[in-house]
């Protein structure tokens, strides 16, 4: 009986059909496991928003003269960050950072936090305990990069003044340098348990007579342009805010 010879072009050819439909294969895999990620990822995130959301309320729901704090100082620390090109990663670890910086908070009695007179120096002393009471419970959560980092810190000053840990300028992340800027902005610009809203004006002027010595002169220099020069206007934060 005569063997029957397979063309070995014919076998180059079934080899390659069949490497093709496994590549086929594999990209399809690919495909349903990329779209299975990404809608893991927008969950995640989706979680992360309303787990923010609540932190927010809770602290409001406790210092009342802290509604719309905490957002504004994000939309400001925000623009900072994009105005000074940092990666998508710091700009959002800084959104996520500033708009629950002030959440330690809530450990201090609300007579304290609402308090309309001058505060005693043991008073003030609690109320600069809050960033480092946050960030250990939020220290071991998977969040963005350096978030609780950037709520430890975002009270040092680069001359040593600040707290809790008393850091100076290279040992503080740039992240909370602008959160820090941000920060006393829109404090002295907004009304106080303990004084009136101080306006616009005098807070750019607390961060420029102070610029290089307490505050990143990278910083505030970006922040008096987006304010002076290139229309930056805080958002209106009611009642009803997304968070």
């Amino acid at each position: 009986m005569a063997k029957v010879k397979i063309s070995p072009l014919i076998s180059d050819q079934n080899e390659l059909l069949e490497k093709i439909n496994e590549l086929e294969h594999s990209l399809n895999y690919q495909k349903k496991l990329n779209k299975a990620l990404k809608q893991h990822n927008q969950h995640l995130k989706k979680t992360l928003e309303r787990t923010i959301a609540i932190m927010i309320k809770v602290a409001e729901m406790k210092d009342p003269y802290t509604v719309g704090h905490q957002v504004r100082v994000s939309q400001l620390a925000t623009a900072i960050a994009k105005r000074m090109n940092l990666s998508e990663k710091k700009v959002e670890s800084i959104r996520i950072a500033s708009l629950i910086h002030d959440i330690g908070k809530v450990s201090v009695p609300s007579e304290i936090l609402n308090k309309p007179g001058r505060l005693t120096n043991s008073e003030y002393a609690l109320v600069k305990t809050h960033p480092e009471i946050f960030y250990k419970y939020i220290k071991d959560i998977d969040f963005p990069v350096k978030v609780a980092d950037i709520i430890l810190q975002h009270h040092e000053r680069i001359n040593g003044s600040g707290y809790p840990k008393g850091l100076k300028d290279d040992q503080i992340l740039l992240e909370a340098k602008i959160v820090g800027v941000a920060d006393v902005v829109e404090s002295m610009n907004s009304k106080r348990p303990y004084r009136d809203a101080l306006g616009m004006d005098k807070a750019l002027d607390e961060i420029s007579r102070n610029d290089s010595e307490l505050y990143d002169p990278e910083v505030v220099e970006v922040c008096k342009k987006l304010l002076r020069e290139n229309g930056f206007k805080f958002e209106k934060v009611g009642n009803n805010h997304p968070y």
